[in-house]
């Protein structure tokens, strides 16, 4: 008696946007986690620059350098590599 069972399988993780691919984020919502969240690299993380992200957090957001320009190049819709800036 050998019953076979049937295995389902784990759902799949969604997958990562290939090279090529642009990844569509809020512009407003981007804008309002820079201003708060933004000298400890949460745009980065949300841009998909994680390397960025990760400096950006050691580092303090530039000593608040860097987190100014951020701010300053989101709020005009910088064209950043792999982004696509929705309403």
């Amino acid at each position: 008696m050998a019953d076979e069972e049937k295995k389902e399988a784990a759902p799949a993780a969604a997958p990562a946007p290939a090279a090529g691919e642009t990844k569509k984020l809020n512009w407003v919502l981007t804008l309002i986690l820079s201003i708060l969240l933004g000298q400890i690299g949460v745009d980065r993380f949300m841009m998909g620059q994680i390397g960025l992200g990760i400096l950006k957090l050691l580092t303090a957001g530039g000593c608040g350098i860097w987190w100014i320009v951020d701010v300053i190049l989101i709020a005009m819709k910088k064209d950043f590599p792999g982004v696509e800036w929705v309403e």
